[in-house]
């Protein structure tokens, strides 16, 4: 960090490498005469083309090819495409491949909230600089976020082959169907499990969170029936309700010069994706054992405090681990986990889940022979980049200019990691303006 002073109180805090964040970003901000003169969140990791080398591809690559583009969130990459492709492919998928779907995206919930509360975010919220040092003092906390985020991963192990970047997903379904035992054991260990899960929601209410309010536009998938993850229509807390294959209709993403990664925006404005959007957006249809335990503490849902993003978390981490545990009481093999293709055809198709970090919105050409022809891969991150510059700018003003600068710097790291960033996803983009 770097830290200049002048007699009008000019403050410039230059944050070279943002901790505890997924990929490669950093933040300057400059303080003069009292207001925020400039502010960038910069993301500089190298952009890595996805979109570009998908084309000339056949469609049955892609939900393995996309997978790479995050070891944290692989499961959301290959459902968005695999429903895009089924779209076009005229592909019905059976409610066993429905409910398996839905297994797979819990257990990247699981592991990849459980990831961000204990390791990332709550070092913020205790007083320390990084895991290993939160882990001196408070190694059951380290150990549980370990413990569960392990759950998760098994989870997407049994259904997927791996726990990074999975292998088990194909368009129309999953390559195998795990056996009997194998969902027996995972059941037996997301129960015996569920009582810290339900500990969690309360323990991070308990965390000293800023009091923060503020005004922001939520965004997430919603469905008519159940928590969203793989289905339903894109909604707003401002009024929007519309099918996913009209979102170039009301999302606008362009270059920023100091980001690798595309900003977005909603009727230009920035918007909020993620477990906080998603709750304020869904709370009704969460189940009631969620809604009682968040009763318990003092916070409420819908909040205007971005800080309660955590809380979320928790209570989507419980979700994740009632509904895993429903699916597999119910479990029994099959001997068709894919609809496999009747007849080619060309056609744009589009896919639109609930990552951990947001939603995630992808439009695929195919042509006559199942090719790649174009394709449109819009990450959360890259959508929360606006509302996160947004909060800085909001929240540090709330905090006061006049902190001394360390902790200034201390505080905006703090609001940026607590949107839970994936940067890697983020940097994908295919053009280039170069002067």
């Amino acid at each position: 960090m770097s830290v200049t002073k002048q007699e009008q109180r000019e403050i410039v805090i230059n944050v070279p490498v943002l901790a505890r964040v997924e990929g490669e970003g950093a933040l300057d901000l400059t303080i003069k005469a009292g207001e925020i003169s400039d502010l960038k969140l910069r993301i500089f990791e190298p952009p890595r083309y996805f979109e570009k080398f998908s084309e000339g591809r056949d469609y049955f690559e892609m939900p393995d090819l996309v997978a790479r583009i995050c070891g944290i969130c692989p499961v959301a990459y290959q459902m968005s495409t695999v429903h895009a492709m089924e779209s076009i492919l005229n592909i019905q998928i059976t409610p066993w491949i429905r409910a398996m779907r839905r297994l797979l995206y819990c257990g990247e919930w699981i592991e990849s909230h459980n990831l961000h509360i204990h390791l990332l975010a709550a070092p913020d919220f205790l007083g320390y600089g990084s895991a290993p040092e939160l882990a001196k003092d408070h190694p059951d906390v380290v150990r549980r976020g370990v413990y569960l985020q392990e759950l998760g991963n098994q989870i997407i192990k049994m259904l997927g082959g791996r726990s990074v970047h999975p292998v088990g997903a194909r368009v129309g379904g999953f390559y195998q169907a795990p056996t009997a035992q194998q969902a027996k054991t995972l059941l037996q260990n997301l129960e015996a499990a569920l009582p810290q899960v339900e500990k969690l929601v309360e323990w991070t209410a308990s965390l000293k969170l800023p009091d923060n309010p503020q005004q922001f536009t939520c965004v997430s998938v919603k469905h008519p029936d159940e928590y969203p993850m793989n289905e339903g229509n894109l909604v707003s807390s401002a009024g929007l309700d519309i099918p996913i294959s009209e979102y170039n209709n009301h999302f606008r993403e362009f270059h920023v010069p100091h980001s690798t990664a595309l900003h977005s925006l909603l009727d230009d404005k920035p918007y909020l994706l993620g477990p906080l959007a998603r709750v304020n957006l869904n709370f009704d249809l969460l189940p009631e054992a969620v809604k009682t335990n968040l009763a318990k503490t003092a916070i409420q849902f819908p909040s205007n405090n971005m800080f309660h993003s955590i809380v979320a978390r928790a209570a989507e981490v419980h979700y994740a681990f009632l509904e895993a545990i429903r699916i597999l009481r119910d479990y029994v093999p099959t001997d068709t986990p894919f609809i496999p293709v009747e007849k080619m055809r060309a056609g744009v198709g589009f896919g639109c889940t609930e990552a951990p970090r947001g939603m995630l919105w992808h439009q695929w050409e195919l042509d006559e022979q199942g090719r790649v022809t174009t394709t449109q891969i819009v990450p959360p991150t890259s959508q929360n980049q606006a509302q996160i510059e947004q909060d800085l700018r909001f929240s540090l003003q709330q905090k006061g200019l006049d902190t001394e600068p360390d902790e200034l710097r201390l505080y905006a790291e703090t609001v940026v990691r607590n949107y839970d960033p994936c940067i890697s996803c983020a940097t994908h983009f295919l053009k280039l303006t170069i002067k």
